[in-house]
C-alpha cells in the first residue's frame, strides 16, 4: 500500500513538474518567442495562458513598451558653418516586430541600441551639416527633430523597432565658439536697435512736422475770422457811429469831446499846454460863449 502511495504521488509530481514546464503565460507589456530545437516556432503578442512541448521548446520575452535610449555625454557635431555643437539627445523606441527583431539582432537589447544610436548619430551630423548655428539652437529645431525620427525609423524597420521620437534635451556651444557667437549675437542686436531706433526718430519728425502745419493752419484760419469778424465789428460801428452822428451831430460831438477829456485827464499828474481858446474846450465854456474864472 504504501508503494503504490509513493507511486501515485511520485506520477502527480512528475504531472505537476511537466505541467509547470508545458505552460507559460506572456504579460500584456510583453511578446514571447516560442523556440522548437533553436528556431522559431511562434510568435506570441496576446497576453494569457499558452502551453509548450517540454523539453523540445523554450519560450523568450521581449518588452513591448516604449524604451528610452539616452546619451551619457553630449557629442560633438559641426554644422554648415564649420563650427562644433554639443548636443545631448534621446530617444523612444520600440519592438514592433519580435520576430525580425530577434533574427537581427538576436534579441540582444545592447545591440539594437548600438545598431540605433549609429542610425541616429549619423542622421544626426547629416542634418546638422547641412544648417547653421542659430538653425539648430531655435530656428529649425522641431523641423530638424521630425526628418530625423523619420529616417532613423526607416533604418530601424528593417530590425523590427520602430523610433518613435528623437528629441533634443540641449544643445551648447563649446567655449571657443560661445564667445564669438555671443558677439555676433550682441552686433545683430545692436544693429536691430539702431534701426528701430532711426525708424522711431523719422516718425517722430514726421509727426512733428504734421503738427506744425496743422497748427499753422489753425492759427491761420482762426486769425483770418478775428480779423473777419473785427472787420464786420469795426464795419457795425462805424455805420451805427455814422448813424448817431447823422441823428445829432452837437450831441456826437459833445460825447466825442468827454471821451477826449476823459483820455487826457485821466491822472492827476498829468498836464496839458493848450490854447484856452482852442475848440478843446468848447463845451467847458458856458452857454453864452464866455469862459468861466
Amino acid at each position: 500500500m504504501r508503494d503504490k502511495m509513493s507511486l501515485i504521488g511520485g506520477v502527480l509530481l512528475l504531472a505537476v513538474m511537466i505541467a509547470s514546464m508545458s505552460l507559460f503565460t506572456v504579460d500584456q507589456r510583453q511578446y514571447a518567442i516560442v523556440f522548437q530545437l533553436g528556431e522559431v516556432k511562434e510568435v506570441i503578442s496576446e497576453p494569457g495562458l499558452n502551453v509548450k512541448l517540454p523539453f523540445i521548446q523554450n519560450v523568450r520575452y521581449f518588452d513591448k513598451r516604449i524604451l528610452t535610449m539616452d546619451t551619457p555625454e553630449p557629442e560633438r557635431f559641426i554644422t554648415s558653418e564649420k563650427k562644433n555643437v554639443l548636443v545631448d539627445h534621446f530617444v523612444k523606441w520600440r519592438i514592433v516586430d519580435p520576430r525580425l527583431y530577434y533574427e537581427s539582432v538576436a534579441g540582444d537589447e545592447a545591440r539594437a541600441r548600438t545598431r540605433l544610436n549609429q542610425t541616429v548619430n549619423a542622421g544626426l551630423r547629416e542634418e546638422f551639416g547641412r544648417r547653421t548655428v542659430h538653425d539648430v539652437v531655435s530656428g529649425e529645431r522641431d523641423n530638424i527633430m521630425e526628418q530625423m525620427r523619420e529616417r532613423a525609423d526607416r533604418d530601424a524597420r528593417t530590425i523590427g523597432v520602430q523610433i518613435v521620437d528623437v528629441r533634443l534635451k540641449r544643445v551648447d556651444l563649446p567655449n571657443e565658439v560661445s564667445e564669438s557667437v555671443y558677439r555676433r549675437m550682441e552686433a545683430e542686436r545692436k544693429r536691430v536697435a539702431n534701426e528701430l531706433r532711426s525708424l522711431g526718430a523719422a516718425e517722430a519728425e514726421r509727426i512733428r512736422a504734421d503738427a506744425d502745419r496743422q497748427r499753422e493752419v489753425i492759427v491761420a484760419e482762426a486769425y483770418r475770422s478775428a480779423q473777419e469778424i473785427m472787420g464786420e465789428g469795426d464795419a457795425r460801428a462805424t455805420s451805427i457811429y455814422a448813424e448817431a452822428f447823422g441823428r445829432n451831430p452837437d450831441f456826437y460831438s459833445f460825447y466825442r469831446s468827454l471821451e477826449a477829456y476823459r483820455a487826457s485827464f485821466a491822472g492827476r499828474e498829468d498836464v496839458m499846454v493848450v490854447d484856452p481858446s482852442s475848440d478843446f474846450f468848447r463845451f467847458m465854456k458856458d452857454s453864452g460863449g464866455a469862459s468861466r474864472n
